[in-house]
């Protein structure tokens, strides 16, 4: 899977990235935040190995945690976009700081195998153009979208409003 490379030359550390992850280089920061890291992927799709909609490709570390779940999403063709990207475009600023892969692992990934086992068992080209449609809501209009983890339904995130509390503090 080709992307611009956003880390310093020989980074080495944990699979998940944070949103103030040192190893990001000053380019690299503002490529994963803007997305534009995920253009290269496009060559990826005109030669045939990817998808512009289906499950991303998972670090072989957190696919052995589900190996039974991954044979299934493994018979689609990985994609740039899928419905647990959307689902979780904010995963880094979600995940635990204190202990982000045991995060990950108990309480995003679960969800994520769902959806992306949901994807592979429902795929259609509506629901591929639904996708294509959330995701530049998602990522040019910068707005939370909400994917229902039962039907895969897309729509906005409906966000509670901030107690007067919680808006003072902040």
């Amino acid at each position: 899977m080709m992307k611009f490379r956003k880390m310093h030359h020989g980074a080495s550390g944990a699979a998940l990235t944070a949103v103030e992850d040192e190893r990001f280089t000053q380019l690299g920061r503002f490529l994963a935040s803007s997305k534009v890291d995920e253009i290269p992927q496009l060559w990826n799709v005109l030669v045939g190995g990817m998808s512009l909609v289906g499950p991303r490709p998972e670090d072989e570390r957190f696919v052995g945690l589900h190996r039974e779940e991954f044979a299934r999403i493994l018979t689609v063709r990985p994609g740039i976009t899928g419905l647990s990207q959307l689902a979780f475009a904010r995963e880094a600023e979600i995940l635990d700081e204190a202990n982000r892969t045991d995060d990950y692992t108990q309480r995003i990934l679960p969800q994520k195998v769902r959806l992306d086992c949901f994807y592979a068992d429902h795929r259609s080209l509506r629901m591929n153009v639904s996708i294509l449609f959330w995701t530049v809501v998602a990522v040019i209009l910068r707005l939370d979208v909400a994917v229902n983890r039962a039907n895969g339904r897309l729509g906005m995130r409906a966000r509670p409003a901030l107690s007067t509390t919680a808006a003072e503090n902040q």
